[in-house]
């Protein structure tokens, strides 16, 4: 099916939809929270039965949003017409919720940006760009919902944290022309950019020090990583989800062309964060059951810490 055509179906099935349930996934970045809250500020506001639920609360960072404090980690009782997944490349990155998802016998919705997307719903809308926030105002036009300034500033939220406030290499004249409809429809792009890239806690300053510590290099110096151990988190009284672009901060390094971040979630498991300024880390992450985009992508690998190194940095070699 062309997009036209899954544009359409999509929409479809969210315009006669009466309660519906849209989830995003675990661990929600702004893309992913930006596109659920959009679309349920917009089919709130038609007068539908809509929540909008995640794994894990949303970063207290993006609770500058106040309708953000509203995600629920619990999925509420009753029937639902239709189940909606956003930014979400395969039905495991919503976490516990995958399962309902995957059982739900109604209509069910894929609305994302991701190469690796596995079209794993009844009604794929998969449009490789620089954010599923890119994709979404469409979707709620062509639905016949209207879009409100508390709408365009979710959606705005979300195109600018993935897009990276406009300057990863898959922004392009389309980003730039969403954003303008956005902008004209009340979003506040310089409160989203101050609160984004401009401010934070003193835990996040204080842990950051520490990662930068544990610096290395590989592949004549073209392979960086980082490292967040659990050690660190506890030290600074900093959380997990305060790493979000730590890892970018090794692609402005010169000769830097794949930089790698490594979360210790548990003795033995790290999840790994992986941008590149041009190699294929979609295909390195996917080796180990991740995935992504070509120039940003994640995986978990399970293992003692310098053989995940060993096998991160021959996956990599690979690519270069």
């Amino acid at each position: 099916m062309n997009t036209e055509n899954a544009l359409a179906a999509v929409a479809a099935q969210i315009k006669k939809a009466q309660r519906a349930a849209i989830f995003c996934h675990s661990r929600p970045d702004g893309d992913s929270l930006g596109s659920g809250l959009g679309l349920q500020l917009a089919m709130l506001a038609a007068g539908k039965d809509v929540c909008f639920v995640c794994e894990d609360v949303p970063p207290e960072k993006f609770f500058f949003l106040p309708q953000m404090k509203g995600v629920s980690t619990e999925l509420p009782e009753g029937d639902f017409d239709l189940f909606i997944a956003v930014d979400c490349a395969d039905v495991s990155r919503m976490g516990k919720f995958g399962y309902n998802f995957s059982k739900f016998r109604g209509e069910t919705v894929n609305i994302d940006h991701h190469i690796s997307n596995t079209a794993y719903a009844k009604n794929n809308l998969v449009s490789v760009c620089s954010a599923t926030c890119e994709v979404m105002p469409a979707v709620i036009e062509a639905a016949g919902l209207e879009i409100s300034p508390e709408s365009a500033n979710a959606l705005m939220l979300g195109l600018v944290t993935d897009s990276g406030s406009f300057t990863h290499s898959d922004v392009t004249q389309h980003t730039f022309e969403v954003a303008a409809r956005l902008r004209s429809l009340g979003a506040d792009v310089t409160k989203i950019n101050y609160e984004m890239f401009s401010r934070q806690r003193k835990e996040r300053a204080l842990l950051f020090s520490k990662v930068l510590s544990t610096m290395r290099f590989a592949l004549e110096d073209k392979l960086a990583f980082i490292t967040v151990t659990d050690e660190a988190i506890k030290e600074t009284g900093a959380v997990r989800n305060m790493t979000e672009g730590f890892v970018d901060y090794l692609l402005t390094i010169d000769g830097v062309e794949v930089a790698v971040a490594l979360m210790e979630m548990k003795k033995g498991q790290y999840k790994a964060s992986l941008r590149s300024k041009g190699a294929d880390v979609n295909a390195v992450a996917s080796g180990f059951g991740g995935g992504g985009h070509v120039l940003a992508s994640g995986c978990m690998l399970f293992g003692e810490y310098e053989e995940v190194i060993e096998r991160l940095t021959y996956a990599v070699y690979q690519q270069l």
